[in-house]
C-alpha cells in the first residue's frame, strides 16, 4: 500500500470511529427525550405499587442522572456488555444475537435479488432508452420506489396470501421434522417478506444503475470502442457495464449495512421474529437497552460497510483520493 492509498485509509477510519461515537451519544439522549419510561408502563400491572416502581428503577439504574447513565453506558460498552432488556432481564447482547439470525437470511435474500434484478432492469433501461422497453422499466422502477413498505406488503398479503405464509417463520404444528423439512418450510414463510423487501429496494438500483450507464456511455472511450467496430453487447457489458457500476459500490455497501438492521416495517407486517421487529417491540416498551444496542449495531454495521466501500472504490479508482 503506497503513502497515499494509507493516508485515506488513515482519514476515513478516523472518520468512520467519530461518526461511531456522535451515534452513541445521540442515541442515548434521543432516546430519553421520549416522555414516560419503562416504569411508566407498568400502569397495567395490579401489583405495581410505588415501592413496586421504585425497587425497578433501582434494578435498572433508573434513578440516576442521566449524566451517570451515560458514563455508566460508555463504561459497559468498552467491555463489551450492552446491557441488560427491561422487557425480558435478559443481555441485550444475546436477544439481538438471536434477533440477528432470524433477520439476515431473509433480508439477505431480498437485498441480493434487488441488487441483480435492479442491475439488470437498469442496464437494460439505458441501453434502450426513450423506448417503451426504457419508459415500462423506469416507471415501474419509479412507482414500486414511491410505494409505502407496509401497504406494499399487505398487498402481497392479500395477493398471495392463499398459497403462502404470511405471519412467522415456521409452521406451528410442525414439530420433529428432520432439518432439511424445517429449512424448506422456513424458506417457504421467508417468500413474501423477502419479496417486500426486494420490490422495496429494486426501484433506487434501476434508477441508479440507469443513471450511471446512461453516464458511462457518453465517455470517449465508448464512442472509440464503437469507432473500431466493436459488437454492441461487447461495448455494452466490456466497456459500459463495468464503469457504470463503480458508483453502485457505495449503494450496495450501504444496503449491506442494513442488513444487520433488518427491516422494521416488513418484519411488522409479516410478524418476523428478527430485528426489525425487536426494535418495534423495545420502543412500545421503553426499552432503551434494547434501542440502544440495536442502534449502535446498526451503526456499526452501515459505517463499517461504507469505509469497505471507501477502500474498494479507492482500489477501483484511486482518483477518489484526490
Amino acid at each position: 500500500m503506497n503513502r497515499s492509498a494509507a493516508d485515506y485509509a488513515l482519514r476515513r477510519g478516523a472518520l468512520a470511529l467519530v461518526t461511531i461515537f456522535l451515534v452513541v451519544s445521540f442515541n442515548f439522549v434521543l432516546f430519553r427525550l421520549l416522555p414516560g419510561s419503562f416504569v411508566t408502563n407498568l400502569s397495567h400491572i395490579p401489583n405495581a405499587t410505588p415501592a413496586f416502581r421504585r425497587a425497578i428503577a433501582a434494578e435498572f439504574g433508573l434513578e440516576r442522572s442521566k449524566w451517570e447513565q451515560y458514563i455508566i453506558y460508555l463504561q459497559q460498552l468498552l467491555h463489551g456488555n450492552l446491557g441488560v432488556s427491561y422487557a425480558n432481564d435478559r443481555p441485550v447482547l444475546s436477544n439481538l444475537t438471536t434477533d440477528i439470525a432470524n433477520t439476515v437470511p431473509m433480508v439477505s435474500l431480498g437485498t441480493l435479488a434487488a441488487i441483480v434484478l435492479g442491475t439488470l432492469t437498469g442496464v437494460a433501461s439505458a441501453w434502450r432508452r426513450r423506448t417503451v422497453v426504457d419508459h415500462g422499466l423506469t416507471g415501474t422502477a419509479l412507482a414500486f420506489y414511491s410505494f409505502p413498505t407496509q401497504w406494499l406488503g399487505l398487498m402481497l398479503i392479500l395477493l398471495l396470501g392463499s398459497v403462502l405464509p404470511t405471519s412467522g417463520m415456521h409452521t406451528p404444528f410442525l414439530i420433529g421434522a428432520p432439518w432439511w423439512k424445517s429449512a424448506l418450510d422456513e424458506l417457504h414463510h421467508m417468500i413474501l417478506p423477502s419479496l417486500t423487501v426486494m420490490l422495496t429496494l429494486l426501484g433506487q438500483y434501476t434508477l441508479v444503475v440507469r443513471s450511471a450507464t446512461l453516464e458511462a456511455m457518453s465517455e470517449d472511450y465508448v464512442l472509440t470502442a464503437r469507432a473500431k467496430g466493436l459488437r454492441g453487447s461487447r461495448v455494452l457489458w466490456r466497456h459500459v457495464v463495468r464503469n457504470a457500476l463503480l458508483p453502485v459500490t457505495t449503494l450496495v455497501a450501504l444496503s449491506i449495512g442494513f442488513i444487520v438492521g433488518g427491516a422494521i416495517l416488513v418484519e411488522t407486517v409479516f410478524s418476523w421474529p428478527g430485528i426489525g421487529l425487536a426494535v418495534y417491540q423495545a420502543v412500545s416498551e421503553r426499552d432503551y437497552p434494547m434501542l440502544q444496542g440495536a442502534f449502535l449495531l446498526l451503526t456499526i454495521s452501515v459505517v463499517v460497510c461504507n469505509y469497505l466501500a471507501d477502500l474498494l472504490y479507492f482500489r477501483l479508482d484511486p482518483r477518489v483520493a484526490r
